[in-house]
């Protein structure tokens, strides 16, 4: 009893210090993993072993590519081309890059993209004479609709597809359907959510025949070889499963073959890399194996059998719109870290795999709910506030609750009719 209250405690304390941010996020999760070690909760031999290295890995590889594919500049020529198709108009242009932002967080994780893009349309702001506000909040909801349609475009999905061995192909096919079907209710409700802080005379004129794209390719060679590795990696994604292959193997080779093609130094394109998240991970993985030890996780389980009575409707949409709540409140990181032992002690009683959709779909598009509810909107505000337009946790929550709000209508409604 002893070591159930410890790790019920050390849990409760890594998670509000990860809430409040009192301490770095990374800190916190690092301090209630090695809390969990030297007061006798888990051994260090399963403490370490908690650590999930199919993910670490995969994130590692993804973001070694992606820094590589950053140096041609090929994000700067698509944000020009995002302005010429626009014809210079404020809202056709903040459609265009959400666009771009949903489709390449599927194909990536949403994290790397927001990175990437979020400079890029400061730029574009900036040369429009207009707020990058409702550029920035508009790419954050579409980069976590675009991340959910895949294994590797939201943490969430990356830890889901790990532990429940679900391959890339299986999880598309499950939920890349809703995904397009929210994104395109997104495209609809962004005129009524952008179109007073977007009207076409809102900036100056732009003469975007005149906008210069043939210096912002820095590297040209650079960018053939990125982009033949990231499409091999893609195909590796889509055939990992009868290759018998994990992603992070497919994504850490795509990496290696690229800094051997390039000849690029590692020091550089390994510094680049978000350690902080990796190491957050680390800690947080520690952490929640501690509290599936102790049992605290099969007593949640049983709670919420007992509310919805053993019934898998009730189950799965009381799963999905409690994982969007939290993951409102929480970053869905380490919410899903934390529920994915409950889903699986639920499916010893239950068909398991719809909760696994709805755990997906709830944490990731629960993400969209306020500005702390996922990792993108975190980069994206730090980004923004560095650059001196700071997004407000008020501003981005009217945004956010109204996408979230018809995101998870649609997605119960999948749920319902596909699996239940």
């Amino acid at each position: 009893m002893n070591s159930v209250w410890l790790a019920g405690g050390i849990f409760l304390i890594t998670y509000a210090l990860i809430v409040t941010e009192r301490v770095h996020r990374t800190v916190s999760a690092l301090l209630g993993g090695v809390a969990m070690i030297l007061l006798g909760v888990l051994p260090q031999e399963q403490a370490f072993g908690a650590v999930d290295w199919n993910v670490i890995f995969l994130l590692a590889g993804m973001m070694a590519l992606a820094n590589i594919l950053r140096e041609t500049g090929l994000f700067q020529w698509i944000a020009v081309q995002a302005v010429r198709l626009g014809r210079g108009d404020p809202f056709r242009i903040m459609l265009i890059l959400s666009l771009v932002t949903a489709v390449s967080s599927a194909l990536l994780d949403n994290v790397t993209i927001v990175v990437l893009v979020a400079p890029v349309t400061l730029l574009v702001a900036a040369s429009l004479r207009v707020s990058p506000l409702p550029f920035l909040i508009a790419e954050i909801l579409a980069s976590n609709i675009g991340g959910t349609a895949t294994l590797i475009g939201d943490p969430p999905n990356i830890l889901i597809g790990s532990a429940a061995n679900i391959d890339f192909l299986t999880f598309a096919a499950n939920l890349a359907p809703i995904s397009l079907v929210i994104l395109v209710a997104f495209i609809g409700l962004s005129w009524f959510l952008f179109r007073d802080d977007l009207r076409p005379g809102a900036g100056r004129s732009l003469d975007v025949d005149a906008l210069e794209t043939d210096a912002l390719i820095t590297d040209r060679r650079l960018m053939v070889k990125s982009l033949i590795a990231m499409g091999g990696v893609v195909v590796g994604f889509l055939l990992h499963g009868p290759l018998h292959l994990e992603p992070a193997t497919i994504a850490l080779t795509g990496a290696t073959v690229l800094l051997l093609w390039t000849g690029r130094d590692p020091h550089h394109v390994l510094r680049e890399i978000e350690w902080t998240t990796l190491f957050f991970f680390f800690g947080l993985f520690i952490t929640v194996e501690a509290v599936v030890q102790v049992g605290l996780i099969e007593t949640v389980a049983a709670g919420a059998l007992r509310l919805t009575g053993g019934d898998l409707a009730l189950t799965s949409t009381l799963l999905l719109w409690l994982s969007a709540v939290a993951s409102g409140i929480v970053d869905n990181i380490p919410y899903t870290a934390t529920m994915i032992p409950v889903v699986e002690s639920l499916g010893q009683v239950m068909p398991v795999d719809p909760l696994w959709w709805s755990l997906a779909l709830g944490a990731c598009l629960g993400g969209n709910a306020t500005l702390v509810g996922a990792s993108a909107n975190v980069v994206v505000a730090s980004l923004a506030e560095r650059s001196g337009h700071a997004i407000s946790f008020g501003q981005f929550l009217k945004y956010g609750l109204i996408t979230t709000g018809m995101s998870l209508v649609l997605a119960t409604g999948y749920v319902w009719l596909r699996y239940l």
